[in-house]
């Protein structure tokens, strides 16, 4: 087994009898770890993400999220704020041929890990460590780092939301395992195969791997409702050819035979005469798909074709067009196949948008994460899609492409570890240090890409930006030997250095709020307040406030809530070091209660 041998299973078969025990038998997954990955889980991340506008896409309006940094911290965050909101989680996750991922050693303190990792704190040359067969625990590893994430990731998902999770041979099994203890084996939908390249195999030693997996799980299979995709042109232009009189609202058909297939169940009201052009009674020679209602409804609708065999009898066939009586074009289902986007592709638009196919290797190609997307939103053009292990953000492309195409305001969440290129590859040559910087400019190329192909105003083309880092607010760490300095020393609560709005966005995270929410600023008494989603929540995070502005604070606060509706819940939130005594703190409160807004806080 990994890391050694097992003695007691060799004991068993030398024949030893003395170390069977039926009552430890039972069926389940079980590894080196399991019980502190399920643990991990549970445990609250001590960090915050910091805003980066500078390095972000029209923040002020847009939907879209990029975060840098640790998908397991990351999604410990994002719970508050995106708990069953997600309709769609995409991921790559490693695929654990050999040395391609990292972890962190201690999954205890990982957000310490961490920064450590990242140089925000003094790492004392720590790295990650990279998994590989000489640790001997090369599967164990890689299922105690997915196992957290993906419970993280069901709690995030709608309840008729869906995860899609490319994985290939090497992990496939244990993939399923775990997501079958995770997501319930009854909400598996089914493995997409991705045939992902034409053919070549000189050098496979056996078979030629054409191919590999997407395991499609659901949250909860009795809130999922049928799955569609739009038609393909090539379809529609292979199969819809016949038209008739109603091609002006219901396009061109396509025709089914109306005799039953030997599948049906035999039933006696289907069989019944329909009347030909000519006059005569057509019979089935055993029964039609049709009840003798619907039937009489299609020929009086002009539903029904007839034309005759090379016996001279008249044939039936049912009228399918391409859209209904609304002139909506009609639905299909989606293959559990795909076999026309390969590798190539991916590597083709990495060659087109950075100039060096070498800048990333091995991509999905966005086409296939448009097929993906399209499944998984099921025609929504409005929901939330989330990929925590991005890569080259392939996702965020394949969303821009969709939104550009059919106008719609489908918003993606991508996070993306800050893992070091190395120094002597292209992609640090060429600028990029970390694999998180050639995601974030693959998102700025993809978007003028695609607008100069079919850019709309209406398409958000824009992204946030947020970094993996320590909490603002200081954790209370006393000094049992002297607890006057400890109290003197944490008057300031928040951490030195941190703006406003880094304050601020940890507030969101807090709360549970929206990370893209409208936020607007209002400068009342020289300082910054903050409405938050129109009026859930104010803030006033100057680091002073003296007893002659409170009246004007509080007013400017009071004016604003005013303007908008009335909410139970609103909180405002100021710094507790800003007051210079109680007396100023009290009277702010006492105004704002006076005015409805009874939740005053202090950072």
């Amino acid at each position: 087994s990994e890391n050694g041998v097992n003695f007691d299973t060799l004991r068993q078969l030398l024949g030893d009898e003395s170390v069977l025990d039926d009552g430890e038998e039972k069926y389940g997954l079980n590894w080196h770890g399991k019980k502190k990955a399920r643990q991990i889980a549970l445990t609250t991340s001590t960090g915050t993400l910091l805003p980066c506008p500078d390095e972000s896409v029209d923040w002020d309006k847009t939907q879209n999220l990029f975060i840098e940094g640790d998908n397991l911290e990351v999604l410990k965050l994002l719970q508050k704020s995106y708990a069953n909101k997600v309709k769609m989680i995409y991921i790559d996750p490693p695929y654990n041929t050999g040395g391609e991922f990292i972890y962190p050693d201690n999954f205890q303190e990982n957000l310490d890990t961490y920064l450590k990792y990242t140089g925000q704190v003094d790492d004392e040359g720590m790295r990650l460590s990279s998994n590989t067969e000489s640790t001997g625990r090369k599967h164990t590893n890689w299922m105690n780092m997915m196992y957290p994430r993906l419970k993280l990731a069901k709690s995030l998902l709608k309840h008729d939301g869906l995860i899609f999770i490319s994985i290939d041979d090497n992990e496939v099994q244990n993939l399923r395992l775990i997501c079958d203890e995770i997501f319930g084996s009854e909400n598996f939908v089914d493995p997409i195969i991705w045939k992902k390249r034409y053919g070549g195999g000189a050098k496979e030693k056996f078979l030629v791997a054409l191919h590999e997996y997407t395991l499609v799980y659901c949250k909860d299979k009795a809130s999922l409702e049928n799955l569609y995709i739009p038609l393909s042109e090539e379809a529609i232009k292979r199969y819809y050819k016949s038209k008739d009189e109603n091609v002006a609202i219901r396009g061109a058909y396509r025709t089914h035979p109306l005799e039953a297939m030997k599948s049906f169940d035999t039933r006696e009201n289907l069989n019944f005469a329909i009347p030909a052009p000519d006059g005569t009674e057509v019979w089935p020679k055993r029964q039609w798909r049709w009840g003798p209602e619907r039937a009489e409804e299609a020929l009086q609708n002009n539903e029904i074709e007839f034309s005759k065999n090379s016996s001279d009898e008249w044939v039936l066939a049912s009228k399918q067009y391409l859209k209904n009586e609304n002139g909506e074009v009609r639905k299909t289902k989606p293959f559990s196949i795909i076999d026309d986007v390969y590798t190539q592709h991916g590597t083709n638009e990495i060659v087109d948008i950075f100039g060096n196919a070498k800048i990333f290797g091995f991509p999905k190609p966005s086409e296939l994460l448009v097929k993906l997307i399209t499944i998984g939103l099921n025609y929504s053009k409005e929901d939330i899609v989330l990929d925590f292990f991005a890569g080259s953000a392939s996702t965020a492309h394949a969303v821009l492409k969709l939104n550009s195409k059919d106008q719609g305001n489908r918003r993606y969440i991508l996070v993306q570890l800050p893992e070091p290129c190395d120094e002597k590859s292209d992609a640090y040559k060429a600028g990029y240090k970390t694999i998180a910087d050639i995601g974030k400019d693959r998102i700025r190329k993809s978007i003028d890409l695609v607008k100069s192909v079919d850019g709309r105003a209406s398409t958000d083309f824009g992204f946030k930006v947020f970094k993996l880092s320590n909490s603002n607010i200081q954790a209370w760490n006393p000094d049992r030997g002297d607890i006057e300095e400890s109290l003197l020393s944490h008057e300031e609560h928040l951490v030195e250095g941190r703006t406003e709005q880094d304050v601020l966005y940890e507030l969101l995270l807090k709360r549970g709020v929206d990370l893209a929410v409208q936020i607007e600023s209002r400068e009342v008494a020289s300082k910054n307040i903050y409405s938050i989603g129109y009026g859930v929540m104010f803030a006033c995070l100057d680091e002073s406030i003296t007893k002659d502005q409170v009246e004007d604070i509080a007013q400017g606060i009071v004016g604003w809530y005013g303007e908008l509706a009335p909410n139970s819940d609103t909180h405002v939130f100021f710094r507790d070091s800003a007051f210079r005594d109680d007396v100023s703190k009290t009277n702010m409160a006492a105004i704002l209660e006076q005015n409805g807004i009874t939740h005053v806080r202090s950072l």
